[in-house]
């Protein structure tokens, strides 16, 4: 394994670990998100976070501006559907 795969997957198994620390307290934001998603609220949906990073299967549930109001990490689902959380535009991207 390269360094860089190395730095990945530990950077990965921290925003898991703080995905799941959050869960108990965010998933309701989870909730109202997919509910708006099979109700097709856009209205609701464009009031989400714009922390989206669909290239690697997660989005932000979080309302948008709150990495300023609230203090809160990005937090969300990933592509395989556990809870995660992330700081950054797209910790992903190196």
């Amino acid at each position: 394994m390269t360094a860089g795969e190395q730095a990945r997957a530990q950077v990965e198994a921290a925003e898991t670990a703080f995905g799941r620390e959050l869960c108990a307290r965010l998933q309701p934001f989870q909730d109202r998100h997919d509910q708006a998603v099979r109700d097709g609220e856009a209205a609701r949906l464009t009031e989400t976070c714009l922390g989206k990073h669909g290239r690697w299967g997660r989005i932000c549930v979080l309302p948008d501006g709150h990495e300023t109001s609230l203090e809160e990490p990005h937090w969300g689902r990933s592509s395989e559907g556990r809870p995660i959380a992330w700081v950054g535009s797209a910790p992903d991207d190196w």
